[in-house]
């Protein structure tokens, strides 16, 4: 740890980032999600995270060997082959196979990095901390930090069981082979392990499995021993930079889904921030480059298998276009084919895929459904952001008639099944889910009491203003507040909005003396930090808290 760092003393003990985490978030301009985490990066595993990873049929693992070189690898297992008689506790019932790059490296006390992802919904999960001991074919791990992440480049893929056992053979090598090249060059997701562990304990030291995903050629092959892949903007943690930053050695493992085969790499990575390569890659924020030191293939080692091809995307047709204020414009798609489109639930999110002129490849964008889940089209609003490729290439580039590709609507950000009371929260573009989501309490004709609060800038900036009012008007027992942080002159309290200034939790509390309403946030990462933690301090148990950031 660097002294001369001034975030050094003051936050290594409440801060869920280390020195090299935080070091990239203040060069890329992100420092301010270091609230937001406090809250959202946790020392256990929530409930829905513990029935998350006992679903899944396997698990990415980043750990060192004896070399302390970082790989990663797959552990697989049938139903059950994960579970959780804690919070703070998973039990696996599975190890690396023989050959492996990890093969007797999960032992007691070595660190290790989880990653859940389920391909086909594209969820995923992110747990660290410690092999607490090791069992016959498997081990027990204790959690360090445990925190959701972004369905954002996750290609999806259903997966089966092959009926053959596995009878593969691992390689080692310490130059690529031209079919492994071909390999990489194709690939359109690849898994990292990094990590990082300074001078004492630190919840934030470990390691770290992540995921990258793109179109199939985004790894480039620079040589035998070197590839690149461009990094582009995620869910801000930026713990894999972090962890470069402060110690280069880290491990890349592409997965055959075909074959089930696993292709390991370890080496150092370098990050380059500005030369005029990262240009070359639009939206890309830096391009990270491994330097390759030793190669494990392991041929079908798992009985696993997924979809070759991630799920083809649906082809869809814009044919409405509409201001909502000064820099919100709604979208508004039907399939290409003029067929149904898959249905989705209020507050879920629709991922497409751009192709702006001039660019190669598409550009992977997701945003939040904010029409009704009961019209036979998607909508989708979106903020024009200074300088942001896709923002502004819908406003000013997308014309209806256009076409764009899609995937099905994902997400768990959705309203309960179960009734009760339902507080409406959002700030800025955050209104989007919640727009959904007044639409589909609308249609429940009453039965509970609902509450829409929002807050934005001023007038200019209010989006959906008539169609909220409509909303309101029409469903029983819904009430709605809004807040202007910096009304204008044209703006009129009583009319226009209802407070100035910003929502607080205390004011959330006051509208409603129901103590089982559940609270839906959703807004900036700063706003959720803050309304959540007041929320909390008010009584309002987390579990009656969901939120979503922008």
């Amino acid at each position: 740890m660097h002294e001369t760092d001034p975030l050094a003393s003051a936050t290594r003990s409440a801060s869920p980032f280390h020195e090299g985490e935080r070091r990239i978030q203040e060069k890329l301009g992100e420092r301010d999600i270091e609230g937001w985490a406090r809250k959202a990066i946790r020392p256990f595993l929530p409930d829905q995270h513990r029935h998350f990873f006992a679903a899944q049929p396997f698990l990415v693992v980043a750990a060192r060997d004896d070399d302390g070189r970082p790989w990663a690898t797959v552990l697989e297992g049938p139903e059950g082959f994960v579970s959780s008689a804690d919070p703070e506790q998973l039990q696996i019932a599975a190890a690396p196979v023989p050959g492996d790059a990890l093969e007797g490296a999960l032992i007691e006390g070595s660190d290790i990095g989880l990653l859940g992802i389920e391909l086909a919904t594209r969820r995923r999960n992110r747990v660290n901390g410690t092999v607490a001991a090791r069992k016959e074919g498997g081990l027990r791990f204790t959690v360090g930090q445990s925190f959701g992440n972004c369905p954002q480049y996750i290609r999806e893929r259903a997966f089966w069981w092959s009926s053959r056992a596995p009878d593969g053979k691992a390689t080692r090598g310490t130059v690529l082979t031209e079919d492994q090249k071909d390999w990489i060059a194709s690939a359109d997701t690849f898994f990292l392990a990094t990590g990082y562990r300074g001078d004492g304990e630190d919840a934030s030291f470990g390691m770290d499995a992540s995921h990258r995903g793109g179109e199939r050629g985004f790894v480039e092959v620079l040589s035998g021993t070197k590839i690149r892949y461009p990094d582009y903007a995620g869910n801000r943690h930026y713990n894999t930079l972090g962890n470069i930053l402060l110690d280069k050695r880290a491990g890349f493992l592409f997965l055959d889904f075909a074959t089930g085969s696993l292709l390991q790499l370890t080496g150092r990575a370098s990050i380059d921030w500005d030369s005029a390569d990262v240009a070359r890659f639009p939206g890309a924020r830096q391009l990270v480059t491994l330097e390759i030191e030793e190669i494990v293939e392991l041929s079908s080692v798992l009985r696993l298998r997924w979809q070759a091809d991630a799920v083809s995307a649906r082809s869809l047709r814009l044919v409405e276009k509409h201001q909502e204020s000064a820099d919100v414009m709604s979208f508004v798609f039907e399939a290409r084919d003029g067929g149904a489109l898959p249905a989705f639930r209020a507050g879920q999110h629709l991922p497409v895929e751009l192709r702006i002129p001039g660019l190669g490849g598409k550009v992977q964008r997701t945003y939040s459904l904010s029409g009704s889940p009961f019209d036979q089209r998607y909508r989708i609003s979106v903020k024009r952001e200074p300088g942001g490729l896709a923002s502004t290439y819908l406003h000013n580039g997308l014309e209806v008639g256009a076409i764009v590709e899609s995937r099905a609507p994902a997400g768990d950000f959705v309203l309960p099944e179960v009734p009760g009371p339902m507080v409406l929260v959002s700030a800025g573009i955050g209104v989007t889910p919640m727009l959904s989501m007044l639409h589909a309490l609308t249609r429940e004709g009453g039965g509970r009491p609902v509450w829409f609060v929002h807050g934005t800038r001023d007038g200019d900036h209010h989006p959906f203003r008539r169609e909220v009012a409509e909303l309101i008007e029409a469903g029983a027992d819904i009430g709605m507040q809004i807040f202007y942080s910096r009304p204008q002159a044209p703006d009129i309290q009583g009319r226009d909005f209802h407070h100035a200034g910003r929502i607080t939790g205390d004011f959330l509390m006051s509208i409603t003396d129901r103590l089982d309403a559940s609270y839906f946030l959703c807004g900036p990462a700063g706003f959720l930090a803050k309304v959540k933690s007041e929320l909390e301090a008010e009584g309002v148990p987390e579990s009656r808290i969901r939120y979503e950031s922008f």
